[in-house]
């Protein structure tokens, strides 16, 4: 009997290892899991910039300001353009800084820290290029009303009649919601499925954590 129970007590103790490497083997897998997670990111937004980019020179502003014979607003949108660039520069540098910090980790809890905080960051840089969407179309909106000699007559009409203006403010607002969620299905497709894989290897990290 005394030997049965030793023979139970060390293959309780066996038991206990092999949880513990499992422990440890799905810490691996997650961390590399999450380290790839989170340098796709980090790609796509430097791709994505290269796309708006390469598309903005085929739009360019300063010409259409020049057609409409407004060059005095090209100051102010190339103040907007630097200051865009410089925001989701910011941005990328964080996800830079993110990536690193998940890659070099080597606590179960700091990587949890270190997911969600991604998740966070990822989040605030979608919801800020929809915002700066959003802004996007009103001021082209405003300029093409407003400053744009050919929409003179419609301006005529906006401002005799309230039926004309009722009219186009719908469409205008009709269009907003149009464009506001192409650009959220956009980053949707883009980054949800990233940071839905992410938050996956979150809730593993807590299993193991308990």
């Amino acid at each position: 009997m005394k030997e049965l129970d030793l023979l139970k007590k060390d293959w309780k103790k066996n038991a206990d290892s092999f949880e513990q490497i499992s422990e440890v083997e799905i810490y691996k897998m997650i961390h590399k899991k999450s380290s790839s997670i989170v340098k796709w990111i980090l790609i796509i937004s430097i791709l994505e910039v290269l796309l708006w980019t390469s598309i903005s020179v085929f739009f360019n502003t300063d010409e259409y300001l020049e057609q409409i014979n407004h060059t005095d607003l090209i100051s102010y949108f190339r103040i907007l353009t630097v200051f865009n660039y410089g925001v989701i520069l910011a941005f990328i540098y964080l996800f830079y800084k993110n990536y690193i910090r998940i890659t070099t980790t080597v606590s179960t809890k700091q990587l949890m820290k270190d997911i969600l905080k991604t998740r966070k960051t990822v989040q605030y840089y979608v919801w800020y290029n929809l915002a700066m969407a959003v802004v996007s179309l009103i001021i082209g909106f405003v300029i093409a009303l407003v400053y744009n000699p050919e929409t003179s007559i419609l301006n005529d009409q906006i401002a005799n009649n309230g039926k004309v203006m009722a009219i186009t403010i719908g469409v205008l607002l009709l269009t907003t919601v149009v464009f506001f969620g192409l650009f959220w299905l956009f980053y949707r497709l883009l980054y949800g499925i990233l940071l839905r894989r992410l938050y996956a290897n979150y809730k593993e990290l807590k299993k193991i954590d308990l």
